[in-house]
């Protein structure tokens, strides 16, 4: 497969971050990378959630799942479940992708998203990403996540944030032929 850098932002004390050109039917598949992000604010979750084409607000229709493994600093506690918090059943709210990454020095969150088709009118858009984070109480984890936005209008904008505060870090997005 052909895989082509088609943007690369770095992130500094900005609220949210958009993709809002290079979403088109060029290519099937795209890759948003994220490279050690780091809020301001301490235990605040790491989402997106996208815009229809022509369409205004980022509220489209998410069914989601989502499961995590953790292990504590102090090698506490170490366990996997299905985080059901995170899970959406239809749902237009942030989708989330990395929760409560704390904001010291050597917390951050870095992972990956991929959306599958998302220029499709016909079909629903399938997605699933992969993070790893330090949390703020001092716990690693892996939180892997996939569903669909269930909507056939052409996706053409997907923003990142956290729920609180500026962060930094850096984000690319990458298309698949």
């Amino acid at each position: 497969a052909d895989v082509v850098l088609l943007s690369s932002q770095t992130v500094d004390s900005d609220s949210a971050v958009t993709f809002s050109s290079g979403i088109t039917s060029t290519y099937g598949e795209y890759i948003f990378k994220f490279y050690n992000l780091n809020p301001e604010t301490d235990s605040t979750v790491f989402s997106f959630q996208c815009n229809g084409a022509g369409e205004s607000g980022y509220n489209e229709n998410i069914n989601s799942t989502s499961i995590r493994f953790y292990q504590f600093e102090n090698d506490g506690n170490n366990d996997l479940d299905n985080d059901t918090g995170a899970d959406q059943a239809n749902g237009t709210g942030d989708q989330q992708l990395a929760e409560n990454t704390g904001n010291g020095a050597d917390e951050s969150c870095s992972g990956e998203m991929h959306l599958f088709n998302p220029a499709s009118t016909t079909y629903a858009k399938h997605w699933y990403s992969r993070f790893n984070a330090l949390q703020d109480e001092d716990r690693c984890y892996a939180h892997m996540m996939s569903g669909y936005i269930n909507t056939t209008t052409a996706i053409d904008d997907v923003k990142f944030y956290f729920s609180s505060g500026d962060f930094e870090g850096k984000i690319k997005m990458w298309g698949v032929k």
